[in-house]
């Protein structure tokens, strides 16, 4: 786990096998892309997509955008030359591995242990790259705790909404939605996740809404999310970039009364208070730590 904060407000999925998406990928406006080699890409188009990532990662400019790929599952026949032959071109380029079907922690060990020895032998810092694990079934959910101690490496943990739903034969068939449900839908998978990942210091980015042209039941599963302590969420279509880096960004308006119940508190307690009067809302030591969240949250967006 790697003691920069990243910002993830957005994760666009750009499919491997399209190096015309993965030319625009930098400059989209996300704030990370993933080149995907799992499943957006078909089976007999995955061994030449990797020449894609490479070639995409080398030649691109990423200084904008923080640059991720998604290996295969370790379960298949390919993810082993996804890290060795991707890392061993272009592993200078690669700030993280998708790890997806994180299930246990003999999964994250088992990329880890590869990754180490890939550089190792091209001469590359050991531990420098980052795994962002995808939680997306049963078993996942169930041992998520061992999978989130499974490596320094990891940063983030990500929600699969479309396999976790399959795997315990969930009703739906739109990926990520849960429309007719009363309430939120994915409030304990979520709120699961955020209670694990925070308190062992990584990143929560809920995954995919598949239906792209509901563009306000997008707005609602991130401000959902955002509820729950998710830092982002995926972007299957530009057209979602820019409402997920609003939505997971305070407003001005939030900021600005943030940085004020910051320096108001810290009056009030200079001058002997343990709690002061806020528009009509008392502020006390666990209010501050909420409006400093909220004001680290508008540093990194760029708002201060």
């Amino acid at each position: 786990m790697t003691d920069e904060i990243k910002l993830r407000r957005s994760q666009l999925a750009v499919p491997a096998s399209n190096p015309e998406f993965i030319a625009k990928a930098p400059t989209s406006g996300a704030d990370e892309a993933f080149l995907d080699l799992e499943d957006s890409v078909a089976p007999n188009k995955k061994v030449d997509s990797r020449a894609n990532v490479i070639e995409g990662l080398i030649e691109n400019d990423w200084s904008e955008t923080l640059p991720c790929y998604r290996m295969n599952g370790v379960d298949t026949k390919w993810w082993y030359d996804d890290i060795v032959e991707v890392i061993a071109q272009a592993g200078e380029f690669v700030d993280t591995i998708m790890v997806p079907m994180a299930n246990n922690p003999g999964v994250v060990a088992s990329v880890d242990n590869l990754l180490t020895a890939v550089e190792e032998n091209n001469g590359l810092p050991v531990g420098e790259i980052g795994l962002q694990c995808q939680i997306e079934h049963a078993e996942g959910m169930t041992k998520i705790e061992s999978v989130a101690e499974a490596s320094d490496r990891i940063e983030s943990l990500v929600f699969g909404p479309g396999d976790y739903t399959a795997s315990v034969d969930a009703a739906g068939l739109t990926i990520g939605s849960g429309e007719g449900y009363p309430g939120h839908y994915w409030q304990y998978q979520l709120s699961r996740i955020a209670h694990v990942a925070k308190s062992h210091g990584m990143q929560v980015i809920d995954g995919p809404y598949s239906d792209i042209d509901n563009a306000a039941g997008f707005r609602e599963s991130c401000q959902n999310a955002a509820r729950l302590g998710c830092d982002g969420k995926w972007a299957i279509h530009p057209s979602q970039i820019e409402p997920a880096n609003e939505v997971f960004a305070p407003s001005r308006e939030e900021a600005d009364r943030a940085k004020r119940i910051v320096d108001e508190y810290e009056a009030a307690t200079d001058a002997g208070s343990g709690a002061v009067k806020i528009d009509g809302e008392m502020v006390d030591e666990a209010t501050r730590k909420m409006a400093i969240n909220v004001m680290r949250q508008a540093e990194q967006a760029g708002m201060y």
